[in-house]
């Protein structure tokens, strides 16, 4: 790209030394440095990216991008001083990649607990329509039906635009994105532009980083008030009836709003709700009229989803015959109450709950089975909203017996963790056991036939964070070798 166009989207800058004509690649991490390249710096949490110069320049770069004056050969690069290079890298990526975003449909899904159901869904049946698509968020990026890993569920604003313009390359007409309050206020969003913006819930979470609910609120509104003002464009906001900060998001967009829930009522609502251990029947109101619907998904929670993802759908044009006939084929969401195959004489389901109001939706998704007991174990990450915990336990104690445990430790001790957590417990059947391998060897140890276990806090993850490394950990694969050998010499093997 000539660099002068590039720039342009710069008003304030100032240039020291001799650009080169044509600026190469973009980049923020000085050891993916192309030749030709320019450099941005960030500083981060741990690292700045004012300190890489010298490498960045080693490897090809000839255009930095900095917030202070760093000595740099002129020979070999020119110096960009910015005020501040997180907007800035936002601007140039955009510009950059030509804004990608306004060359399909993107659909942004905000909320505490549901974005990586409802995105999924969103995925699958556009995928199983015909429409190439593609889908970045907590699970990775899914391009065509090929998943890439991602570091974060909103990842950094460069990896962001070039996700979107590798799905434009690839031919896509949609782009499904799990937006994050993270995200959202540290600006990773910036020049993607939203065509239809999905709310499912807010609850408590991430209040390390916010400080209040209301802020949390706060960074949510605005990928609703993002969605802009131009009425030209034909835009859409997909909001939860049964949510009371639905009404806070409603106040930050002009543009249309189709509401969706259960107990309030909304366009698109779910009413007789049938749930057993192999899926959910329900009847949809929609605008096109009344449907009903089978799927493979479980519980209550999960027909909050498919009304989001349905009313996400209409707005992009689908037919609602369309749609409900895909719902009916839509597999279970990786972790998100995800039942395990097992032969063993109990029921298994893996999920990523880990917040409080997830731990109560996936205890009431199986209260409507027979079982003999309800097994629940549940961790939380260290060195993160610690305020939680005992209100997770607390919701957690209606199983009947609870193994507390961690999700990613990180650099808190095992006994802090759990600690905090047993605080919340409102009975004496529970179990505290800070290594979470440990944790599921005990939830088999002491399950019966009949009996059912929900691992909760992982749900697809296949790692754990210890300190700053991230270790194999697999509930799945622990637990069903577990119950193998457990159950081996059994009569009651299915």
């Amino acid at each position: 790209m000539l660099t002068k166009e590039l720039l342009n989207c710069l008003l304030v800058k100032q240039v020291l030394g001799t650009l080169p004509e044509e600026v190469e690649d973009l980049a923020v991490d000085s050891r993916s440095v192309l030749p030709g390249g320019m450099f941005v710096c960030i500083k981060g949490f741990t690292v700045d990216g004012h300190d890489f110069v010298d490498q960045a320049i080693a490897n090809g770069a000839r255009i930095i991008v900095a917030e202070r004056e760093v000595e740099i050969d002129f020979s070999k690069a020119a110096l960009v001083l910015v005020q501040n290079t997180h907007r800035a890298i936002g601007w140039l990526a955009s510009a950059y990649y030509r804004y990608p975003s306004k060359k399909m449909t993107m659909i942004g899904v905000t909320g505490t607990n549901g974005k990586t159901s409802v995105s999924g869904i969103i995925h699958q049946i556009l995928q199983n329509t015909g429409e190439r698509s593609a889908l970045s968020g907590t699970i990775g990026f899914n391009l065509n039906g090929i998943l890439y890993e991602s570091a974060n569920t909103t990842s950094d604003v460069l990896s962001t635009q070039q996700m979107i313009h590798q799905a434009v390359a690839e031919d896509c007409q949609s782009m499904i994105m799990e937006v994050s309050s993270h995200g959202l206020v540290e600006g990773r969003l910036a020049g993607v532009d939203f065509d239809i913006a999905v709310f499912t819930n807010l609850t408590h979470d991430h209040l390390d980083f916010h400080g209040t609910m209301e802020r949390y609120g706060q960074a949510k509104g605005l990928l609703f008030a993002q969605l802009g003002q131009d009425f030209e464009k034909q835009k859409f906001a997909v909001l939860n009836a049964d949510d009371p900060w639905s009404a806070r998001m409603m106040e930050m967009t002009s543009f249309p709003v189709l509401t969706y829930g259960i107990r309030n009522d909304a366009l698109f609502k779910g009413t007789n709700i049938k749930v057993d251990e192999l899926g959910t029947a329900f009847d949809m109101e929609t605008p096109s009229g009344s449907y009903h619907v089978k799927m493979r998904l479980i519980g209550e929670f999960n027909v909050s989803n498919a009304l989001a993802a349905a009313a996400a759908l209409y707005a992009k044009g689908l037919p609602m015959e369309m749609i409900v006939e895909q719902l009916r084929e839509i597999p279970p969401i990786k972790g998100r109450m995800q039942k395990v195959e097992t032969e063993a004489p109990i029921s298994i389901f893996v999920d990523y709950a880990h917040t409080p109001d997830a731990i109560e939706k996936a205890i009431s998704s199986v209260e409507p089975y027979e079982k003999n007991k309800l097994i629940f174990l549940i961790g939380t990450g260290g060195n993160r909203d610690k305020s939680k915990r005992p209100t997770m336990a607390e919701k957690a104690s209606a199983a009947d017996y609870v193994i507390l445990t961690t999700d990613d430790p990180r650099y808190e001790e095992y006994d802090s963790i759990i600690n905090d957590l047993a605080k919340g417990m409102q009975h004496d059947h529970f179990a505290l056991i800070g290594d979470r391998a440990e944790a599921v060897k005990h939830a088999i140890e002491v399950a019966e036939p009949g009996d059912m276990i929900i691992f909760a806090g992982k749900g697809h993850e296949d790692y754990q964070i210890i300190g700053n490394t991230k270790f194999p950990h697999s509930d799945t694969e622990i637990a069903l070798r577990e119950a193998k050998k457990k159950f081996s010499d059994s009569t009651q093997l299915k």
